[in-house]
């Protein structure tokens, strides 16, 4: 959930060359005096970009640093063009700020690898006379629906089981210049969406990949595209903290908003769009500026933000932290240092329609004092934001950037384990009626909760270890029986540990099945593992889930036996003419719908990879 690195420099001094002749004596001897102090001045030495990333970077990019910033082996899978504009203006500039710009493309020069541009020539446009279908299934959001279940029905899905062991790859579109995919594609009307590491968001035709348009955000976009106004507008957020609303037909801008003013937040969580409100969930990237001892740490607070689907303009906000950050103590250097913060709403807000309610899970703090709303849910009048109940999981999770760094003067003093949540709440109704509000936390426990009492506990299950990479990562799925989470509990020392995916019984929290790790056929390879992070996607009868191993598996739901397994680490030719590669599955899950699964392969904490797959099934 973090990107981090902290630089410093300065730019360098430009230079004037003295006129070549002047009227007197007196500014000959001036110019010559003025010129031999140019002459004897040393051009500035050559930036070592490497000595530079390992002083001022590699604290946060180091497996042990628990923030989740990709690896050094990660980076050099990025493009120099990528890194650059990461430093510049994409989801890095919070820290790049502190480098010059002869020091950015030092780093660039260094990690970036000259086997990738990020300026290649795309082919693959639609032709004029394809006519996709209007009334095709509709995969919208996250979640799929405002319960975040990431279950789509047999009709939108369009595949039975026994298509599902059949399945065959279609087609494959490469990303440019990119090492890692982010958002979940989204269908409607026969068109995909899905944005990108650098801010790209495509509109692809579902059945050939083909491009209809693209639009250019200002920074990554790891949120997936919600679809509104009857298919006619696309909304989604982007990691500088923007959020858009474009044209679904051509991709020209509707509205766009920038909800929250602190320098660091960022909207990675998908915005949730239920009827004509957008509810924005807005997380930060300040827990990695308390890496430098001098920064005054910290200020951020989490928030939800209703706008208005039509015109962008807020309605409420609501923030996860109900009083402004307030000097505390003061560091060593005399830095003064601020709190409560933190409690981001890293994941998408889910709708309780009718308790008109929306629930958001929140991060951990990352100052003193703690808050009480930290590594908790929050519920919130739909229609207000009024926070209504709160229940907190896990009290005094203080962390920030700072508790891994050489120098720690921002860790608080009793430092957490870093147990937020990156998963949404999912609502569900058991079959003993009873509704079901559920949470996975990255501790490894899974807890079911009755929203009509506040929250109450109902049942909890613990399965993993958990840890800043451990627990639950990014979300899980569910039918009307069972709740199905993929573990993580990634240990970098031993690609084998962690992994498995756990069945539950919605109503008492039993499992009913457990699917063990397969060993993973890719040790050896830089970041293979047998963690399970991506989100799984549940249709009648079958549940798909990714690893970080690369491998994209289908089991029965029944008792999850594996039906169907595609290892995505290999190259591709693409529709778009873009040299691809697959890798591990991670931030985003699997999209089932009209007879097709779409899925992005490659992250750069793990395997990288740049591509999206579409599959279809194949002939007996």
């Amino acid at each position: 959930m973090l990107d981090n690195g902290y630089f410093g420099g300065s730019d360098s001094l430009s230079r004037k060359t003295p006129r070549a002749q002047y009227a007197s004596c007196a500014c000959l001897l001036m110019a010559m005096i003025f010129v031999a102090g140019c002459t004897a001045r040393k051009s500035p030495a050559p930036v070592d970009g490497a000595a530079l990333f390992e002083k001022k970077c590699a604290t946060c990019h180091r497996p042990d640093s628990g923030s989740k910033a990709p690896l050094p082996d990660g980076l050099r899978q990025m493009s120099r063009e990528s890194i650059l504009a990461a430093l510049e203006t994409g989801k890095m500039k919070w820290e790049g700020r502190w480098l010059s710009k002869v020091q950015r493309v030092a780093v660039a020069d260094y990690l970036g690898s000259p086997a990738l541009s990020a300026v290649v020539k795309m082919s693959g446009t639609c032709p004029a006379n394809l006519d996709p279908p209007a009334s095709a299934p509709v995969w919208n959001g996250w979640g799929v629906d405002a319960h975040n279940t990431r279950f789509q029905a047999s009709a939108a899905a369009g595949l039975t089981i026994e298509q599902v062991k059949n399945l065959k790859l279609k087609w494959a579109f490469g990303f440019p210049g990119a090492s890692a995919t982010y958002g979940q594609p989204t269908s409607d009307a026969g068109k995909l969406f899905v944005g990108s590491e650098d801010g790209t968001v495509y509109a692809l035709d579902a059945a050939t990949g083909c491009v209809w348009w693209t639009f250019k955000a200002s920074a990554t976009v790891k949120t997936a595209v919600s679809i509104g106004n009857h298919g006619l507008a696309l909304f989604f957020g982007d990691t500088n903290g923007n959020v858009y609303s474009l044209s679904a037909a051509d991709g020209s801008v509707l509205w766009k908003a920038h909800p929250e003013s602190h320098a660091a937040a960022r909207i990675t969580g998908s915005p949730l769009l239920f009827g004509s409100r957008l509810y924005v969930p807005i997380s930060s990237g300040e827990e990695g500026a308390a890496v430098d001892p001098k920064y005054p740490c910290c200020t951020f607070r989490g928030s939800v933000v209703a706008l208005d689907a039509n015109s962008g303009k807020q309605i409420w906000k609501s923030y996860t932290i109900d009083r402004v950050a307030q000097p505390t103590r003061k560091g060593a250097s005399g830095i003064q240092f601020y709190g409560p913060s933190g409690a981001a709403v890293w994941s998408s807000p889910t709708a309780d329609v009718k308790r008109r309610v929306i629930y958001v899970a929140t991060g951990n703090n990352y100052s003193d004092p703690p808050s009480q709303t930290s590594d908790a849910v929050i519920a919130m009048n739909m229609d207000t934001g009024k926070i209504l109940w709160s229940r907190q999981f896990t009290p005094n999770d203080l962390w920030n950037i700072g508790c891994v760094a050489e120098q720690k003067d921002n860790c608080p003093a009793s430092r957490g384990d870093d147990f937020d949540f990156g998963a949404p709440p999912m609502l569900r109704t058991a079959r003993n009626g009873r509704a079901v509000l559920l949470l996975a936390q990255k501790s490894g426990a899974v807890y079911a909760l009755d929203p009509d009492q506040k929250g109450k506990v109902l049942w909890e299950r613990t399965l993993g270890h958990g840890g800043p990479l451990g627990g639950i990562q990014w979300g899980g799925a569910s039918d009307e029986k069972d709740a199905y989470f993929p573990l993580s509990d990634w240990d970098d020392s031993d690609p084998q540990r962690g992994g498995g995916l756990f069945a539950l019984e919605l109503a008492t929290g039993k499992q009913t099945w457990y699917a063990a790790p397969v060993k993973p056929a890719c040790i050896g390879q830089f970041g293979c593992s047998a963690a399970q992070m991506a989100p799984p996607t549940v249709i009648p009868g079958v549940v798909f889930a990714g690893s970080l191993d690369g491998h994209l598996r289908a089991y029965d739901a029944n008792d999850g036996s594996v039906i169907w397994d595609y290892d995505a680490v290999r190259n591709y030719q693409t529709v778009n003419g873009v040299p691809a590669q697959g890798g591990s599955f991670n931030g985003a899950g699997p999209t089932a719908v009209g007879g097709m699964l779409y899925v992005n392969a490659g992250y750069n904490n793990a395997i990288g990879g740049n591509v999206l797959l579409a599959f279809a099934p194949g002939e007996n």
